[in-house]
């Protein structure tokens, strides 16, 4: 790797850490903590590439990209911001980025990105508008990932298949992709079909002789949001098909969601194969909760905030209580959670919610909670079913190396977190019903971050 990186950032130990690696993998590298510095570099064709964070003491580096593109229109932007919200990804694509990283990322991951920026030329891409704030809330690398996807997204009108299971926030995606788009003045249409009776679900998707308007009409030059897809009858996908075939997408777009692996019902003849190619053009993944656990104090204090916009009282969490939620298991994902924390802004008499009435209310929503699913399923059947999905998203290439470690984690972190609850909190008998070492529970707790807590017995 060669050339010339100008790297901007207000942090001297972040200068001084990029410039070190940029210079061992044989870059030039210019460094500046302010954005006046950095212009006038760019003024005097300066760099091959830059690397600038967003916030810095002289102003927001987001404003600046448009001047810098009209002025060098092949000069690459990476933006890097610890600020890592899905507005902070979709402003600096509209800003004209070349690529955007969240803060902290590894070296080997950034060094690869600004080799990349070396040798591809950079993307013209007309400034938007930005700002917008969307119940999009999430610093985990599961939702960075997400929230950079969207960015690609945003002004091309592509398929877009959200995968996830419920309440991990299929809607609010689409509606984001619609939000942050250039059909954003047109109407945002969507319908849960796996709400809608089948038999209803082609007149209220194309009308009928009593009510010719159907919801793709009424979707005319924005977004159909097909909630559950995979609730569709056979007869209103061979329609729907029929419709995006003749009218290309150009008037609708249309964006569909599913909790299921769509290619094992394309293989039971359960979904048309051509329908699932053509709204599965991108997908995307939304992880469950027990995902992205470091997530949930951003998301607690989001639902607090929301709930006193709505007229609910004003409270606020200490950081004892948001170290309980983390260790609850949220089956029902994101909305369970926010639902949860409405609750507790109603029964919670105190402004300042604690861990003692966190304590106390999960209890009480673990017994208010189903005792036992409808149906048996063997944990087996239930983690081929997830992984069938995962590999189902990554059609025509292998998922992301390491996948082992991260389904084995995923399975041990309830498992022993429950164990624990089981046992009131007692290491030694919970060693002994996993029947493990009690030095290996331990290590297990410290890698997993579990909280260990003394409490009543869950059984």
């Amino acid at each position: 790797m060669d050339g010339t990186i100008i790297v901007a950032d207000d942090d001297r130990s972040i200068r001084t850490v990029l410039s070190q690696a940029l210079t061992r993998a044989g870059c030039r590298v210019r460094a500046t903590g302010n954005l006046s510095t950095l212009w006038k570099w760019v003024e005097e064709g300066e760099g091959d590439v830059i690397v600038t964070d967003v916030m810095m003491p002289d102003g927001d580096a987001l404003d600046l990209l448009p001047r810098i593109i009209k002025k060098r229109p092949d000069l690459p932007i990476i933006v890097m911001s610890a600020q890592n919200t899905v507005t902070t990804a979709v402003r600096a694509s509209e800003a004209g980025a070349f690529d955007y990283m969240p803060k902290p990322f590894d070296l080997s991951a950034f060094l690869a990105l600004v080799n990349k920026a070396t040798k591809q030329a950079h993307p013209t891409i007309i400034a938007g508008e930005g700002g917008e704030r969307l119940p999009l809330v999430g610093r985990s690398p599961m939702m960075q990932e997400v929230y950079r996807v969207l960015a690609r997204l945003t002004h091309t009108d592509l398929g877009v298949m959200i995968f996830g299971d419920s309440g991990t926030g299929k809607e609010i995606v689409a509606r984001t992709l619609h939000s942050f788009s250039p059909r954003k003045a047109a109407p945002f249409i969507s319908i849960n079909l796996a709400a809608t009776p089948p038999d209803m679900i082609e007149r209220e998707l194309f009308g009928s002789s009593d009510n010719p308007n159907g919801l793709y009409v009424a979707a005319f030059g924005g977004t159909l949001f097909l909630d559950n897809v995979d609730d569709m009858p056979l007869e209103a996908q061979m329609r729907l098909l029929r419709v995006l075939q003749e009218q290309g997408g150009d008037d609708v777009r249309v964006v569909a969601s599913t909790r299921h692996d769509l290619q094992t019902l394309v293989a039971e003849g359960r979904f048309r194969e051509d329908l699932f190619f053509r709204l599965n053009v991108v997908p995307i993944r939304l992880p469950r909760l027990v995902e992205r656990l470091e997530d949930i104090p951003d998301l607690a204090r989001h639902f607090l905030t929301e709930a006193a916009k709505g007229g609910l009282p004003q409270k606020t969490i200490t950081p004892e209580a948001l170290d309980h939620l983390r260790s609850h298991i949220w089956g029902g994902n994101v909305r369970e959670l926010e639902n949860f924390i409405k609750r507790l802004t109603v029964l919670c008499p105190e402004e300042e919610i604690g861990a003692s009435i966190i304590r106390r209310e999960l209890a009480a929503h673990m017994e208010l909670g189903p005792k036992e699913p409808q149906r048996e399923q063997r944990l087996s059947a239930s983690v081929e079913a997830h992984l069938k999905q995962y590999f189902s998203q990554h059609t025509g290439t292998l998922p992301p190396p390491g996948l082992y470690d991260k389904i084995i984690r995923e399975v041990e972190r309830p498992l022993i977190q429950l164990s624990l609850q089981a046992t009131g909190g007692n290491q030694l008998k919970t060693a002994d019903l996993l029947g493990i070492n009690r030095n290996t529970l331990r290590k297990k707790i410290r890698e997993l971050d579990i909280e260990v807590l003394r409490s009543k017995k869950m059984m």
